[in-house]
């Protein structure tokens, strides 16, 4: 038999084949015989039918792609408890992320530890693994100074109320305050005794305190250096120091999972927290000087009666340890820094959930407008995010 024979035959074969309405109502039967209507509408020429199925199939995966993705980027937001008698808002199911920031700002080599803002909102200044200290104009984005007096890392770093000076603590052991327009060296503070992990200037910006490996607290006069206070309420290491609105009362907090509210003039303790099940890294004040949020190694944050010591929230949006707590200027929102790839804003009352900025921190700080927020990381870089 010839080959044009057999095509013939094998068209013969396929158009007599029995119709569809003549098999039975199985699926199996029914899917074969829809095969063999395509295949005989196609050696026909007829390929109106398989075009159609084609858009038709393609329609479909498209419209699956499109569904996949959707769900993909639906992620579960974070979540907050309140205390008994607190009514807890809803945290949506989705929530706004921000993957870029308005601007970052490169020069530390290694670990950016610290960043804080002007009073004024015009420069930041950050500390590094590097032992230096750098000033930014936050406009132009310029370098407008580095200081370099530490011999180690700088672990802490604040900026006196009226922005003339900045104090720096370093694991070199000292606290130095200089003149935050030129670099020149004030006062060189050096009785803590091993690394100094945190500094607070008084809200009248006349007394400097001072948290260090040896767990003691050293409050001294700013000017001249002189010593006024120790306090010794803390078994281990002070990581955060934060002096209250009305420069009365200090919270520190550290290795030995406590934060203790002490006398800023006479040492006498107030109360003592113990709401967190690991160290206390960050510490602060709201701007009524009525709650405290502090943020730990547990992955959580804790927001607090500071007269009372009763807890009002815990937020526990964060999968990995805090090392930033920041209070916004009006009071209505919290943002927390981790080591777990984000930085979250959230209502400092009810625990909503309400913006992600997805950078590690180390440390963060909002401006004084809140609009804006400042963060360091490990990544060498100082970024600002646009928040509001």
């Amino acid at each position: 038999m010839s080959k044009q024979e057999k095509l013939e035959e094998v068209e013969v074969e396929v158009t007599n084949l029995p119709e569809t309405n003549n098999v039975g109502t199985g699926w199996s039967s029914r899917l074969s015989f829809l095969f063999l209507d395509w295949q005989r509408s196609f050696n026909r020429r007829s390929w109106h039918f398989a075009a159609l199925s084609t858009i038709l199939v393609l329609a479909l995966v498209a419209v699956i792609v499109i569904v996949s993705s959707l769900q993909a980027n639906l992620a579960p937001g974070p979540v907050a408890s309140l205390a008994p008698g607190h009514a807890a808002t809803p945290t949506p199911a989705h929530y706004i992320s921000l993957n870029q920031p308005l601007a970052d700002f490169t020069g530390h080599v290694g670990l950016a530890i610290n960043v804080v803002w002007s009073p004024d909102g015009t420069r930041l200044a950050s500390g590094g693994s590097d032992s230096t200290v750098q000033v930014w104009n936050v406009r132009t984005k310029q370098r407008l100074l580095v200081y370099r007096g530490h011999s180690n890392e700088v672990l802490a770093l604040a900026w006196s109320p009226d922005g003339t000076r900045l104090a720096s603590g370093s694991r070199d052991g000292t606290v130095q305050v200089w003149d935050a327009r030129t670099g020149k060296r004030l006062l060189t503070y050096q009785s803590n005794s091993g690394a100094v992990f945190s500094v607070a200037w008084s809200p009248d910006g006349t007394r400097l305190a001072s948290g260090s490996n040896d767990g003691e607290v050293q409050v001294w006069n700013a000017n001249s250096g002189k010593h006024l206070l120790s306090y010794y309420g803390h078994d281990s290491a002070v990581l955060a120091l934060a002096w209250s609105p009305d420069g009365t009362r200090i919270a520190s907090g550290g290795l030995d999972r406590t934060v203790q509210i002490w006398d800023a003039g006479s040492g006498i303790p107030y109360l003592t927290y113990n709401g967190h099940a690991d160290s206390v890294t960050s510490i602060a004040w709201s701007p009524d000087g009525s709650r405290i949020a502090s943020g730990s190694f547990d992955t959580s944050v804790q927001v607090w009666n500071a007269r009372t010591g009763k807890t009002l929230l815990t937020y526990t949006g964060h999968t990995n340890t805090i090392y930033g707590v920041a209070w916004s200027p009006d009071g209505q929102r919290i943002a927390s820094g981790s080591s777990d790839g984000t930085i979250q804003i959230w209502n400092a009352y009810t625990g909503k959930h309400l913006l992600t900025c997805r950078s590690e921190a180390l440390a963060v700080a909002w401006s004084r407008d809140g609009t804006r927020l400042a963060s360091a990381g490990s990544d060498g870089l100082v970024k600002v995010w646009q928040v509001a």
